[in-house]
């Protein structure tokens, strides 16, 4: 029998036997066949039962066939032992996900631990893609960002683990940090609260010394981290979701504007399908005699307006758009996007 024949085999028995309940009446052949179609192994309800057959051969005393009806029912004696160890397909495909969007979230030690399951689970699917479709998913799904990729910044790993460390220990963590555009570190007492990953970056949410107001670290401008064993004192009513919700993460001031103006047919189209906002309104009218080039506003033609968070996030976003956006208000909105567009043209001014 071919080797991946045979290792295939072995793999599908294995699964076959977690499957099995730990009493009667148990499952029947095609119930166990659906379950392994499910993890990967599609087979006939007579392969089933053939494996099952050579099972019973192998674990005598501990699979038992229910033959008082038809169909019968397998499942393990009362008493014997299916704590099996190994991975399941779905439990490799899960792992392979997490190691590699997750790695920068997760504790050193909890990477440590997991770090056997990681190489466990990355073999399983090596073992299993020749012969098995499921197991060949990870290498036909990828996740790609809308905006332009950045490579990720060095992190060191010895101030990201202790900065891990002291958030799951709720101890103060006394730093070296180097805000942006400053060349030296300065020290710094900080409160962790949470590690919020933002595209490539990572940052710390977290309070410094004795004041109240929440601010963002980026992971990879700390030089140095050490936990103080201190207790953090965390702000009243202080929830992550709601910290999140609040555009803190877009750069904002945190509070709310209501955003009207003009888009070209194209944006529309896309808004239409992955809104800015739930509360989001578009407004067709009759477009104008003058109206503009193909991609561009045609002026009161296509109107939208939508409540969101004023934000860096949100004014970068308008001034991708181009020609395909036209705000008109909030006119503080407006005259900020105005006076950054006429500056931009300053600088192609000149040859």
């Amino acid at each position: 029998m071919p080797a991946n024949t045979s290792r295939n085999t072995i793999l599908r028995q294995w699964e076959l036997l977690k499957l099995l309940p730990s009493r009667g009446p148990g499952k029947t052949a095609t119930q166990l066949a659906e379950a392994l179609a499910e993890a990967g192994y599609k087979v006939s309800k007579r392969q089933v039962e053939r494996d099952l057959g050579e099972l019973l051969e192998a674990f005598e005393y501990a699979l038992n066939c229910n033959n008082a009806g038809v169909p019968y029912g397998w499942h393990w004696v009362p008493g014997a032992s299916v704590d099996l160890p190994g991975l399941s397909l779905a439990e490799a495909l899960s792992l392979n996900v997490i190691e590699g969007t997750l790695k920068p979230l997760l504790p050193k030690s909890v990477l440590e631990s997991l770090a056997p399951r990681f190489k466990q689970a990355q073999a399983r699917l090596d073992m299993l893609q020749p012969t098995n479709r499921t197991a060949r998913w990870v290498r036909k799904v990828r996740t790609v960002t809308p905006t332009l990729p950045l490579l990720p910044p060095k992190v060191d790993p010895a101030a990201l683990t202790e900065l891990q460390e002291a958030l799951l220990a709720d101890e103060q963590v006394r730093v070296r940090y180097r805000s942006a555009g400053e060349r030296n570190p300065r020290e710094l007492m900080l409160h962790p609260l949470a590690l919020v990953q933002r595209g490539p970056v990572t940052y710390l949410v977290a309070t410094a010394f004795s004041y109240q107001d929440i601010r963002l670290y980026a992971a990879h401008r700390f030089t140095k981290a050490e936990r103080t064993g201190d207790p953090v004192q965390r702000p009243p009513g202080f929830d992550i979701d709601r910290y999140l919700a609040s555009g803190a993460l877009q750069f904002g001031s945190g509070g709310l504007i209501q955003l009207e103006m003009e888009v070209s047919a194209g944006l529309a189209g896309i808004l239409a399908e992955t809104p800015l906002a739930a509360d989001q309104k578009i407004t067709e009218t009759e477009a104008p005699a003058s109206a503009g080039a193909e991609g561009d506003v045609a002026d009161g033609h296509i109107r939208l307006s939508a409540t969101l968070p004023d934000s860096q996030q949100l004014r970068q976003w308008l001034l991708g758009q181009g020609t395909a956006v036209k705000v008109l208000g909030p006119g503080a909105l407006r005259d900020d996007l105005r006076a950054t567009l006429q500056a931009a043209v300053a600088q192609y001014a000149t040859p």
